[in-house]
């Protein structure tokens, strides 16, 4: 079944956020991403690279309805500051890109860091 994805960013997440948290879909993802280059549609992050085909092929194939917001986090100078809003947000606490997490009942019940963010095996525990 096709994946509903809106794409965000630091200003306009809250307001995508909410909607999400309404939205009728078996299973909500907040997926958090490094920008893309627009010349090379490729992300700074290395791991972003190879997490996102497969988190999107996992997340597409699912036979419940998937919703996803893409929270693109900046460039790399923006993101590596310690006080990046999503890094300090207590709801999410987003150390490193990819983050995928699953949101269920108004909390975290699952989180993909990084460089396992790209393993199926664990996408699929996600979607269960």
């Amino acid at each position: 079944m096709p994946a509903t994805m809106v794409d965000v960013n630091v200003s306009d997440f809250e307001e995508a956020f909410q909607k999400l948290k309404s939205e009728v879909a078996h299973k909500k993802f907040l997926l958090f991403l490094a920008d893309k280059d627009p010349a090379s549609s490729l992300s700074w992050c290395p791991d972003c690279n190879v997490a996102e085909p497969v988190i999107y092929q996992k997340l597409t194939a699912s036979s419940y309805k998937v919703a996803v917001l893409r929270a693109f986090v900046g460039d790399e100078a923006t993101w590596g500051n310690p006080a990046h809003p999503w890094r300090v947000d207590p709801r999410f606490l987003v150390k490193g890109v990819p983050t995928l997490i699953l949101w269920e009942n108004g909390d975290i019940t699952g989180r993909l860091e990084e460089d396992e963010a790209h393993l199926e095996d664990k996408i699929d525990a996600l979607l269960k």
